[in-house]
């Protein structure tokens, strides 16, 4: 593995590992993983990747500008005008102390206030059993609602399951960082010179959407709560089997998931619940039980506020069994 840049080869992984591992740096060659910040990057969270040492280039031929933006200094060298080149590329060490690439950084997305770089999401996808080729773009179908949606392309007689990926992909990476649908496609559409044509991939329809076997909600709640996530995801049904997030729910619609619930149901719950009970039928049963604390904390209150207008005489005749 090596760019141009730090002539060709920086580090080197043995052929029994498969890819996209990229090894140890070479000898004379220093790579650092680096977050936003330029802060070296935690084990095993994915940053930047950063070369030093004695192959890197002098710069890019009468393209100051270029040079000053990709070639920067080493604040972790002790050599006088020791320099790094940004590649671009995406890594994370692993405890072997090994690098793994996670791809390219070019089309970093920001989604509902969180900065993602989706070839980290491509590389996971690209793990999964029968994904041949994988692309993650964030789509804005619907007037403010931006969400990730994957393209993926599987292997010769393979079967990709949405609800398996999903399972995979949250296993691996934070929830805001999975994809809320998934489009199988048989190739990626490609420009005139070969290149990824992104913006002639096809927006996910409703079998795009992860789901699960549809069974109709029971009950006068779960109807009702299945309304609102109709309102809210833009769909036309919901079971009561269904997850929020898997229906392409997110943190955001989550919040105004609890005020819809709030104003129809007339109960106080953190969004926390939302994401421990993503479930239609298990969030309908936790709001059923709030609503029956609710109530009975109301009566208890009511009973004590009577108990405490009494006088002594009315308290010792209710409890002498005079209820006159």
């Amino acid at each position: 593995y090596g760019p141009t840049e730090t002539t060709i080869w920086s580090a080197l992984n043995g052929l029994t590992r498969p890819l996209p591992y990229i090894g140890h740096p070479i000898a004379n060659t220093r790579i650092y993983i680096l977050d936003a910040q330029g802060q070296p990057a935690p084990l095993g969270v994915a940053g930047e990747i950063h070369i030093g040492g004695v192959g890197v280039a002098r710069g890019y031929l009468h393209r100051p500008e270029l040079t000053a933006e990709r070639f920067i200094p080493d604040p972790f060298s002790t050599t006088p005008d020791a320099r790094l080149y940004q590649t671009g590329d995406l890594g994370r060490w692993l405890p072997d102390g090994s690098i793994e690439y996670l791809g390219r950084n070019d089309f970093q997305v920001k989604v509902r206030g969180f900065r993602i770089e989706p070839g980290e999401i491509e590389a996971r996808l690209m793990q999964c059993p029968g994904v041949r080729e994988a692309v993650v773009v964030a789509r804005e179908d619907s007037p403010g609602d931006t969400r990730l949606v994957a393209y993926l392309c599987p292997q010769a007689d393979a079967t990709l399951d949405p609800i398996f990926l999903r399972q995979q992909l949250s296993q691996q990476l934070a929830e805001y960082m999975v994809p809320g649908a998934f489009v199988t496609l048989d190739a990626l559409p490609l420009t005139p010179n070969g290149k990824l044509d992104r913006k002639a991939l096809p927006a996910p329809d409703r079998s795009a959407v992860v789901s699960r076997g549809y069974e109709a909600p029971q009950g006068e709640l779960e109807v009702a709560l299945a309304e609102i996530w109709q309102d809210l995801l833009g769909l036309a049904r919901v079971g009561r089997h269904d997850h929020f997030f898997e229906l392409g729910g997110h943190s955001l619609m989550a919040v105004q998931l609890i005020t819809r619930i709030r104003a129809e149901f007339f109960v106080e719950m953190p969004v926390v619940s939302i994401f421990q009970f993503p479930e239609l039928s298990a969030l309908a049963e936790v709001i059923l039980a709030t609503q029956i604390r609710s109530a009975w904390d109301s009566d208890t209150e009511s009973i004590k506020n009577d108990l405490d207008a009494m006088s002594v005489e009315e308290l010792m005749a209710i409890l002498d069994g005079d209820t006159d």
